[in-house]
């Protein structure tokens, strides 16, 4: 298990994950942030970036914030 720290920009072009650090990342997501559009979108691209199932990575914090906790089991 570990924890990371993530900031998200709904609305954007296009989908992208940027690395900035063992534990902290920047994604872009095309999707906006209503009715938990990008909270999903999100944890699909992470979840094929880390190649994992999507149950393995849960929200701990930030669920309505672009800045979110993000904890990765497995």
């Amino acid at each position: 298990m570990r924890q990371i720290l993530v900031e998200v920009k709904p609305n954007s072009a296009k989908n992208q994950i940027e690395k900035i650090s063992d534990s902290v990342y920047k994604v872009k997501l095309t999707a906006p942030p209503q009715e938990g559009k990008a909270n999903k979108l999100l944890i699909e691209l992470l979840s094929q970036y880390f190649n994992i199932a999507k149950s393995q990575i849960e929200i701990k914090s930030g669920k309505t914030s672009k800045n979110k906790v993000l904890i990765i089991y497995g």
